[in-house]
């Protein structure tokens, strides 16, 4: 055990950057490797240890001084090697069977494995160690708040999300708000949101979930009553037809297919809603509608008039919500790498010029003299005369 420890301490010697514990002595052992990896955030320096089993990884952090004892308890029994890395040196040390210590050390330069100001812990709103029942339920976070490894993409997914709508949210002091969700569907997002407004704003909030579904809207309702989610319910029906008489202070649709879009942007603005964050989804309309005779160049490859139909369709939808007195964004909200569906509107009632809206609307008619299109959109807001 001593020369364990006077080895770890000769390591420790210099800023370690990066070690891996490998090569379990027997397959009682828990974790296949586990990983320390330097960190810092605005309360300083600390080691995040990853912890790999075969099908998961269980994370913790520790502080700077806990290291040795950590070390320590892993190699004194359960693993073989270690590798370490510093700044200037790379060290690897081996245990024998016969608990004989072997140190390795050569000089490198690994300034490049780390620069902390990229290392810095993000400030997410849905933190670690917060009990968030829908994550959980999610299999994003376990029961006590971790994130699961596998799920980190969605879980970083769900807090842009969030941070989207929140930095609408704190540009006001909201005591009140009511919230629809067209298309909810399953509803962790819905959820999350709830939990995101009433627990950490702590704003009174009345949220109804829209869905076509039965079965959805039962699940979806049960789930509410189970959470303790008194304000949030979940009501059978069509994004075309549904009437709502009160004031609506935020809609949010995600991935309603086609021209539902258009209907839930619609009843939005018909509402004079606040805020809008519509994630679209499957926008066939113009691609069935799309052709021009001075850019055939855009619609003779199919693959090609497919895209841009679909993003002539948002920058529409942009527009015309511009119009309607909204000012109007196209955000990222999914990376390429995981949909090509990766365009958030988000829209939020202001005092837009008479100018800019008319500019805004004669873009519109632009687009459709040369490519024929007829958009629902359009033609919902001139019926009610909102444009």
């Amino acid at each position: 055990m001593e020369d364990l420890r006077n080895t770890i301490e000769e390591i420790l010697n210099e800023e370690i950057i990066k070690i891996v514990i490998s090569n379990r002595i027997n397959k009682d052992v828990k974790y296949n490797k586990i990983n320390f990896t330097l960190k810092e955030n605005s309360k300083g320096e600390y080691y995040q240890i990853e912890q790999y089993t075969d099908k998961q990884v269980f994370h913790e952090n520790i502080e700077k001084n806990m290291l040795k004892e950590k070390l320590l308890e892993c190699m004194n029994s359960d693993y073989k090697q270690m590798s370490a890395w510093s700044t200037a040196s790379n060290f690897e040390m081996k245990v024998s069977k016969k608990g004989k210590i072997f140190l390795g050390k050569k000089k490198s330069d690994n300034s490049k494995l780390i620069n902390k100001s990229h290392n810095k812990e993000k400030n997410y709103i849905l933190k670690e160690g917060m009990i968030i029942e829908p994550l959980i339920d999610l299999g994003v976070f376990t029961k006590e708040g971790k994130v699961i490894n596998s799920k980190y993409d969605k879980y970083k997914q769900i807090n842009r999300f969030i941070e989207i709508i929140d930095d609408e949210i704190k540009k006001n002091n909201f005591e009140e708000l009511t919230v629809l969700d067209f298309g909810c569907g399953k509803s962790y997002l819905t959820f999350v949101l709830y939990y995101y407004l009433v627990e950490i704003r702590k704003i009174k909030v009345k949220m109804i979930g829209l869905d076509l579904k039965e079965d959805v809207i039962k699940k979806c309702n049960d789930i509410a009553t189970r959470y303790g989610y008194n304000d949030l319910h979940f009501e059978l029906g069509d994004i075309n037809g549904f009437k709502y008489n009160n004031k609506v202070d935020m809609v949010i649709t995600l991935h309603a297919c086609n021209t539902a879009t258009d209907y839930a942007l619609y009843n939005a603005i018909k509402w004079n809603s606040k805020m809008i964050f519509s994630v679209p989804c499957c926008q066939h309309e113009f691609n069935d509608q799309m052709k021009s005779e001075n850019l055939n160049i855009l619609t003779k490859y199919g693959i090609i008039q497919e895209r841009v139909a679909a993003l002539m369709t948002d920058a529409v939808r942009a527009n015309l919500l511009e119009a309607a007195g909204y000012k109007t964004q196209l955000l990222e909200f999914i990376d390429i790498a995981h949909s090509p569906k990766n365009i958030l509107i988000r829209a939020s009632k202001a005092n837009i010029t008479n100018n800019k809206k008319e500019k805004a609307l004669n873009e519109v008619k632009a687009l459709i003299k040369e490519f024929n299109f007829n958009p629902t959109l359009l033609n919902l807001l001139k019926k009610d005369d909102l444009i």
